[in-house]
């Protein structure tokens, strides 16, 4: 039961069987449910620009890489396995690579309240609000960035950067490759690249 998407499969079943117990057709019940998603919404979002607000402050500019010994590193991301291309070479810091992350989970957030508008506010469903407001709550405990930069968890073993993507219900998520074989191959395919053009 390590697998995110099967816990939140399982959280959310949970979560819809405990809501049809709920009386949303009471106005109070209903008013109660409105303030609490509204209120895990404004509470992720601010521990998200809070997060970006300390890694600003932090300004870590090292170099992502594989090995601490190496003076320039790099990581490879996995190439998408709909097409044939190959990955491509990253080199970042890891101020910018922990932005970057964060910018997606508040894009994701702001995609579910979107959600959230069309189905409750257009299609008057009601259980959604209950069940995202708990599973907002869970998305912050998932999050790497809350953990490293709330919990105060060290940035190695699982939480190494780059953070792998959370895999899907069967798993199948590819992790970046940071090996130095993989980042000497694309710095090759880099190169070449620059030389074809000129």
């Amino acid at each position: 039961m390590n697998n995110p998407a099967i816990q939140n499969l399982v959280i959310s079943l949970g979560v819809m069987q405990l809501a049809r117990k709920i009386p949303f057709e009471d106005p109070n019940v209903l008013l109660y449910v409105r303030i609490g998603y509204a209120g895990v919404q404004v509470v992720v979002l601010a521990l998200y620009y809070y997060i970006s607000m300390r890694i600003k402050s932090q300004n870590d500019q090292t170099v992502l890489k594989y090995c601490l010994e190496l003076t320039v590193g790099a990581v490879v991301e996995p190439p998408n396995p709909m097409t044939q291309e190959e990955g491509k070479l990253v080199t970042t810091t890891v101020r910018d690579y922990d932005l970057g992350e964060v910018s997606k989970l508040l894009r994701s957030v702001y995609m579910g309240v979107a959600m959230m508008a069309f189905l409750h506010g257009y299609m008057k469903y009601t259980q959604p609000l209950f069940v995202q407001a708990i599973m907002g709550f869970k998305g912050l405990f998932d999050a790497v960035p809350v953990k490293v930069h709330i919990l105060g968890h060290k940035a190695e073993g699982d939480l190494k950067r780059p953070w792998k993507a959370a895999g899907g219900m069967f798993g199948g998520a590819g992790a970046p490759q940071t090996d130095n074989a993989a980042i000497t191959e694309a710095e090759k395919r880099v190169g070449g690249s620059n030389k074809k053009e000129d």
